[in-house]
């Protein structure tokens, strides 16, 4: 039944519209259980899929309870375009694959499969499952390519297909998709546990529809969407009518001289209606950082749900919340445009301005900016004994710090604001399927921005490769400039980034994009995630908070000082005894407040001059001086700093205390 259909005459008492909007979710959530229970991916297993029920004209009727976050405002998208594809040809026993980016998805790595559900002969709901495969083909392994000057050189782009025909296994299309990825029975595996988690999803709703009717079903889809659009109006109309506007920031478009691109974020709360106007962002960037219409959109719904956490999410939501996403620009990349590591990208910068905007306007829900998401994937033969010189693809994300929050700190060591849901991967499963060697994994020192609340802690993860041949490694981040910011007067976290240690004795940092750099066994990594930014003036913070940080390891006794004023006088260290100077304390908090203003405004190169000669360290250049450097060459990066002081002045400076 289409949106502009007449509603049917059934009118859901309150009890049946609970019991099937409870069921609509527990069959949502079975497809989960099936699929972490028969995936060959570990990066699947370890949650990195979504799965939604659509009803007949592909609107989202529910969502699954742990969804990705980055997939929620796209699976609607994709299962819309899928049935136009096949309009006058859906037929019973059919199952589709899609992963094209530009028809409404992420990337190419989210790899959608769809079943259409008939009752007499009549299309009343297609159930479908988003997974991300850990290879989609393409020059490098895990098909995140740096290097990729358009959609042809990151991977495999899969149009709508039948895999499926009226209940039949299209075998030489899936081998034709399948044999052109790497580890391809795992890519097999895979798509056959997301078919059956669809076709499970099928039984159990044609279940409902034999015990309720299929009227009674579709009057409850139907309320299902019309009670999340009446819930978010609500609160919406509650709310004061204005417009807010911020920036957030990708490192820079390698294609251009230095300097930060601009994802640009305007939100008018007009009555009971939200709308965000992307307009104002740069065009897209010459690497894969850039977003799909689909991503952005599906950032501005996360972005905006995070605040609302009571409000279910399924179409009903979009007749409420909508975006002007300018075709051209970083948050709307056109065709052929690589798009790949648009998760790290612009994605994330439209959720961490929205929650800025949201802070404005809820500050009892305000959060700092959190992490970024970040991606390491290694690839090539492996020589272990026993393993037969097998392919292998090892794919890792890693936790860190969420943002301070009004009167709490920010969450540490957690999962990143592109999915709530995804768990931090078992080392021990990761040690198994690839020769590498988790040689740390611990909680990063202050790596947290600090602040009246601090943000959330970071975490550092080494690894060392084993016995591998023609191996080689690419990463997917960003922030390494355009560090993770705090508000309300908060101070940033740390740069994200990749040390390479070379068996050799050579060592160089990477950054946070490359792609196919060759390793060897022996050879070591290390990269830590950055904690949340601080919300509040980090002077503020009861210096008794600052000593329990230093006794926990999240911050050291040098910045407790530099960074919250606090001087702490180690006793015994080994059974974490301190003791805070406190008029020590006063007189160096008295210090700061009169002089960080003029911090912020001393000539870059001084600053830089200074740091050469270990006068300075890299925090004291991000937090106090707002400089940035090119952390691998230490080459002053003269505009990225005029606009990260720019950022640290409305943010931080603006709020502080004289």
């Amino acid at each position: 039944m289409s949106e502009t259909q007449s509603r049917t005459d059934i009118d859901l008492d309150p009890v049946t519209f609970e019991v099937l909007r409870s069921s609509f979710r527990n069959l949502v959530d079975r497809m989960a259980e099936q699929i972490q229970r028969t995936c060959y991916s570990f990066v699947i297993y370890n949650r990195d899929f979504s799965n939604c029920l659509n009803d007949a004209d592909g609107n989202t009727v529910m969502q699954g309870s742990q969804d990705i976050a980055v997939h929620v405002g796209t699976l609607h998208y994709t299962c819309k375009e899928t049935l136009e594809y096949f309009e006058g040809n859906i037929n019973p026993g059919d199952v589709y694959i899609v992963n094209d980016p530009y028809l409404g998805g992420t990337h190419i790595n989210d790899v959608r499969i769809m079943r259409p559900v008939f009752y007499d002969g009549k299309l009343i709901a297609v159930t479908q499952s988003n997974g991300h495969w850990a290879d989609v083909g393409g020059p490098a392994p895990g098909s995140f390519n740096i290097g990729a000057n358009d959609h042809f050189a990151e991977g495999l782009r899969i149009p709508p297909l039948k895999i499926w025909d009226a209940g039949e296994f299209r075998k030489d299309v899936a081998n034709v998709l399948t044999t052109n990825m790497r580890l391809s029975e795992d890519r097999m595996g895979d798509m056959r546990a997301q078919a059956e988690a669809t076709r499970i999803a099928e039984e159990r709703l044609l279940e409902l529809v034999e015990k309720y009717g299929v009227n009674t079903v579709m009057t409850a889809f139907e309320e299902s969407k019309d009670y999340v659009e009446r819930m978010m109006r609500e609160q919406i109309r509650d709310l004061p009518d204005g417009t807010w506007r911020t920036q957030d920031y990708i490192d820079a478009d390698p294609n251009k001289k230095e300097g930060f691109v601009t994802v640009d974020v305007e939100m008018t709360i007009d009555g009971d209606e939200v709308h965000y106007d992307l307009s104002g962002s740069d065009e897209y960037v010459g690497n894969f950082l850039n977003a799909t219409f689909g991503t952005a959109f599906s950032g501005v719904i996360a972005g905006t749900k995070m605040f609302f956490p009571d409000v279910p999410l399924n179409s009903g939501m979009y007749r409420v919340v909508s975006a002007d996403l300018p075709e051209g620009t970083v948050v709307n990349a056109p065709e052929p445009v690589p798009v790949t590591g648009s998760v790290a990208g612009a994605y994330e910068k439209v959720m961490n301005a929205i929650f800025e905007l949201w802070s404005e306007v809820l500050p009892e829900r305000a959060m700092a900016c959190a992490f970024n998401l970040e991606y390491l994937l290694a690839g090539g033969r492996d020589q272990r004994p026993g393993r037969d010189d097998q392919e292998f693809a090892w794919y890792d994300w890693m936790a860190g710090g969420w943002g301070g929050r009004d009167g709490k700190d920010g969450a540490n060591a957690t999962a990143p604001v592109f999915g709530a849901g995804l768990a931090v991967q078992s080392l021990e499963g990761q040690e198994r399927d690839a020769p590498l060697l988790t040689s740390e994994h611990s909680i990063v020192t202050d790596s947290a921005g600090p602040g009246k609340h601090r943000g959330g802690c970071g975490v550092r993860k080494g690894g060392r490769m084993l016995a591998c041949e023609n191996s080689v490694i690419s990463y997917c981040s960003d922030r390494a400039r355009s560090v993770t910011w705090g508000i309300n007067g908060g101070l940033p976290g740390i740069p994200h980034g990749v040390t390479l240690n070379r068996a050799s004795g050579e060592s160089e940092e990477m950054g946070t994009v490359f792609s196919n750099v060759p390793i060897k066994e022996g050879d070591r990594f290390v990269r830590p995630s950055s904690g949340g930014g601080g919300f509040g003036d980090p002077l503020e913070r009861d210096p008794d908070a600052v000593l329990e940080d230093v006794k926990d390891e999240y911050v050291s006794i040098e910045r407790a000082e530099r960074d919250y004023g606090v001087v702490i006088e180690p006793i015994d260290p080994e059974i974490c005894e301190y003791r805070i100077d406190r008029s020590a304390t006063e007189k160096k908090r008295t210090f700061i407040r009169e002089n960080r203003s003029a911090w912020l405004r001393e000539d870059p190169e001084d600053v830089v001059a200074r740091y050469r000669t270990g006068e300075l360290d890299r925090l004291d250049l991000i937090r106090q001086y707002g400089v940035i450097l090119d952390w691998s060459t230490d080459e002053l990066l003269e505009r990225t700093t005029e606009q990260f002081r720019e950022m640290l002045e409305q943010r931080a400076r603006s709020e502080w205390k004289q």
